[in-house]
């Protein structure tokens, strides 16, 4: 049976991105232990997850702006929808198994920097490791990701090199790479986060729970039969 290969176009700056992921991996999770316990009736093949470009704040100066302040011009809610909206997304991310800590001081940044890196730990196998590290700094310890030094500390936290890091950081290296593959899924008409492309058959956008992963990863193997 042919591997299953899971695109996620995502930016650490966007919170139903962790949600869908973290329901994601539950799903495959599952159906994985339904197998080995003979209680489905398919044979889960590997799945590969791998982590794409998407810049949601991409005119965002480099201070990055407070995220209440950013909320209302964007979207021009309330501060009391804001917190309303923080509320549900901790909700979802606690039923996901991800702990959201809103604070004042966090702050919304643009994510070019990011997707470098995540670029780069695609060579090395730690894609995904450093996608998460990114996102508990974000959304849980409330790091500021448009900080060199701070990137570098979550690099070295997944056990890459801080200093590889820093170097990249102050090149341009991997940028092309990223705005080629942005423009790449924004032809393919990709215009929102989190969007899971699915042996680039199936797609699936937003935060959906983990019932909508396991439907579609039981299609997909069912008709791979």
């Amino acid at each position: 049976m042919k591997k299953i290969q899971v695109k996620i176009v995502s930016d650490v700056m966007c919170p139903w991105c962790v949600v869908g992921y973290k329901n994601l991996a539950s799903a495959i999770n599952s159906l994985k232990k339904s197998a080995e316990l003979e209680l489905a009736d398919i044979e889960l093949p590997e799945i590969k997850v791998s982590w794409h470009p998407f810049e949601l704040n991409p005119h965002m100066p480099e201070q990055g702006q407070d995220v209440e302040e950013h909320l209302a011009e964007k979207y021009g809610i309330t501060p009391e929808q804001s917190v309303q909206n923080r509320q549900h997304i901790a909700q979802a991310g606690q039923n996901a198994g991800f702990n959201f800590h809103f604070s004042k001081n966090m702050r919304m940044i643009n994510s070019f920097d990011c997707h470098r890196l995540l670029a780069w730990s695609e060579t090395l196998n730690k894609q995904t490791e450093l996608q998460m590290a990114l996102f508990e700094a974000h959304f849980t310890d409330n790091r500021h990701l448009n900080d060199q030094a701070v990137l570098a500390d979550i690099v070295s936290s997944i056990g890459l090199d801080g200093e590889k890091a820093a170097e990249i950081l102050s090149s341009d290296q991997f940028a092309d790479q990223v705005r080629q593959e942005m423009a790449e899924f924004q032809r393919l008409g990709i215009h929102s986060v989190p969007t899971f492309i699915i042996n680039d058959q199936y797609a699936i956008s937003g935060g959906q729970p983990v019932e909508a992963f396991q439907n579609t990863l039981r299609q997909i193997v069912a008709s791979d039969k």
